[in-house]
């Protein structure tokens, strides 16, 4: 097999990898707006406060975050097909399960250990990670396309199951996501199973080659070390995650309780999530490829706060839609953007285990920042003390970001072998 054909067979399996991973990443988000759709029914059918099924909502983040430590190590090993698996499985039984549930504690552990740890713990950073390792060229681009099927969940499933909650209630909605999850996924894990082409390590001699006007503005400085970087992820990662909890968990409900109904607090947060496709897409692609991921992470970031504080003064339903697909086009791109600079900046070959590590402070942030929406509206009777919580621990993420921009080094080229 000649160079170019070697080629075209990779950039074919690329594309096919790609494709698999969005439509994973799509059906399986889909377990995390079951929770917030029916949050509301929920409590009242069991008479609980919203911070139960908002802390359920909190230990699927928490537990995918360790999930996915564990599951990049299986991928830097085995490829993305035993995650893929694993993660089909838990989060369709998963689902099933729920619409049996008779108390609190049932509805934690299915939510914190099939939906978390061993659902979206072996979907989510592994997915990210897999694709940044079939990519060397358009790595934002990829990574973005691909953590669009996440969001594009927001867009398709919303509506469609606050339709399917008004027409058999709660628990048949769980029964038969879990039915369609399991049926549509298990073919789609074989496809993505195969592992990425290797690759090929830098030229001794490129080091001295890049020198561009950045590169020589931080070699002025002593370079952070990779535990440095590592731990300067997980740091910022914590202010940008609580905030986006926020309004992911959250909106739907704050939209009703400003006097709106159901179905339009439902569209508003299809809204938001359908700016998010957008920005993860088309944008967030864009602005790593050309600006690197951390400048990009510090536009984003300043985005979504500015749109979380929005939030505590609109109420009329049009300025809602509006503050909505702005703080889509913030969040949006932020979470994934950690998987590109993760592969910019970190060991190409333990970016599944290093994804992994920077995604579990996300999610843990994640679950906090929701759980901390319904303590705090149970207290007041309001979102608008925990939404400007969000924004002032957003403000820590740009501190953050902002230091490892002025301390970073450009990150060096690697070239993945041809198959």
């Amino acid at each position: 097999m000649t160079d170019t054909q070697s080629e075209a067979v990779t950039d074919r399996q690329r594309l096919i990898i790609l494709i698999g991973s969005v439509t994973l990443l799509l059906i399986s988000a889909g377990g995390m707006y079951l929770v917030v759709v029916s949050l509301k029914d929920m409590a009242m059918e069991f008479g609980w406060p919203r911070a139960v099924p908002s802390f359920a909502f909190s230990l699927q983040f928490i537990g995918s975050g360790f999930g996915g430590i564990v599951m990049g190590y299986v991928l830097d090993r085995y490829g993305f097909g035993v995650p893929a698996l694993v993660g089909t499985l838990m989060v369709s039984s998963g689902a099933i399960l729920v619409s049996y549930i008779d108390s609190a504690w049932q509805l934690y552990l299915i939510y914190g250990f099939m939906f978390g740890l061993s659902g979206q713990g072996s979907l989510a950073a592994p997915a990210l990670a897999n694709i940044g390792r079939w990519y060397d060229q358009r790595r934002g681009m990829a990574v973005g396309i691909a953590s669009s099927g996440q969001a594009l969940a927001g867009i398709v499933w919303p509506p469609v199951l606050g339709a399917v909650l008004l027409a058999v209630g709660w628990r048949d909605m769980f029964f038969w996501f879990g039915v369609f999850a399991i049926c549509s996924m298990l073919p789609i894990c074989w496809v993505v199973r195969k592992k990425p082409p290797a690759y090929v390590p830098p030229d001794p001699g490129a080091a001295g080659k890049h020198t561009d006007a950045n590169a020589t503005a931080a070699r002025a400085q002593a370079p952070l070390t990779t535990p440095q970087i590592q731990w300067g992820l997980c740091a910022a990662i914590i202010g940008c995650c609580v905030a986006m909890a926020l309004p992911l968990g959250h909106l739907l409900s704050h939209v009703t309780d400003l006097g709106h109904p159901v179905q339009d607090g439902a569209t508003v947060l299809a809204v938001m999530l359908t700016a998010a496709f957008v920005s993860r897409a088309a944008i967030l692609g864009f602005l790593s490829d050309r600006l690197g991921a951390l400048r990009a992470m510090f536009i984003f970031s300043i985005v979504q706060a500015s749109m979380l504080a929005m939030f505590t003064v609109v109420t009329s339903l049009w300025a809602l839609y509006v503050v909505a697909v702005l703080c889509g086009l913030g969040y949006g791109g932020l979470f994934p953007i950690y998987a590109v600079a993760t592969r910019e900046h970190l060991p190409i070959h333990e970016v599944g285990k290093r994804t992994g590590i920077v995604f579990l402070f996300g999610a843990v942030a994640m679950g906090f920042g929701s759980w901390m929406g319904g303590y705090l509206f149970d207290l007041t009777g309001s979102y608008t003390l925990p939404f400007l919580i969000g924004v002032a621990i957003n403000a820590t993420n740009l501190v953050i970001v902002a230091l490892l921009i002025l301390r970073m080094r450009p990150p060096m080229p690697f070239r993945l072998k041809s198959v």
